[in-house]
């Protein structure tokens, strides 16, 4: 499990990206995955999978 923080979040078209905080790298984060809701600088914890531009944030929780 990864830890990060909500980077950027758009409820209206349901995306964003967290900044994983061991690495500094961002993932993109889709509505889809989300099991909580999330906004701007949240502390998340979620799971990395493979998606169509690279990997994507899935299972984010707020942590």
């Amino acid at each position: 499990m990864n830890r990060g923080t909500v980077k950027f979040f758009n409820d209206s078209k349901g995306y964003g990206f967290i900044r994983d905080e061991e690495s500094g790298k961002e993932y993109f984060v889709h509505a889809k995955g989300l099991i909580d809701e999330i906004r701007d600088n949240d502390e998340v914890t979620f799971e990395l999978v493979d998606g169509r531009k690279g990997l994507n944030a899935v299972n984010v929780k707020l942590a």
